[in-house]
């Protein structure tokens, strides 16, 4: 068994580095990397879980690769929302699934808006529609819309 420690040894520091990575689809995604390093599948979900349990992972989950699973129109929209309001507006609208990122941010006093919503939606009319219930439970009515015009490099950070 593995002993609930907080040093990483290096058995550790490759499982981080296993997992971080896109994981082979298939009903036993540990089992390479259980034959590296001469330990059992079980071992390995158990120092994960023990790195979640210590707070080292926040989470373990997949990514959706959101265009081609037909989400094409996303957008990140910005809004005015004043300090004292910040904290309960993000969390409404944190709480909505078509919200995958939500920020408070220090800006340029020129730019004005502050916290950022990044949307994803299937269509340029379900973005809309998404955009208005927002702005319906939120009461925020001044926001701007930011396009990519092109993506230039999209990586999931890896750290070691």
């Amino acid at each position: 068994m593995v002993e609930n420690c907080r040093e990483h040894n290096e058995i550790d520091k490759q499982i981080i580095a296993y997992i971080q990575a896109d994981l082979p689809l298939e009903s036993r995604p540990f089992l390479p990397l259980a034959q590296k390093l001469g330990i059992s599948e079980e071992e390995i979900i158990i120092r994960i879980n023990n790195l979640k349990n210590q707070s080292y992972m926040r989470r373990f989950g997949a990514i959706l690769r959101h265009q081609k699973a037909g989400y094409d129109s996303n957008a990140m929209v910005a809004w005015l929302v004043t300090i004292t309001e910040a904290d309960r507006i993000g969390k409404i609208m944190a709480g909505f699934n078509e919200v995958s990122h939500c920020y408070l941010r220090d800006t340029p006093p020129e730019f004005g808006y502050n916290l950022f919503t990044m949307i994803h939606a299937r269509s340029e009319m379900e973005l809309q529609n998404i955009i208005e219930r927002l702005v319906k439970a939120s009461g925020l009515s001044k926001y701007t819309i930011i396009r990519s015009l092109h993506e230039y490099k999209k990586v999931s950070m890896i750290y070691y």
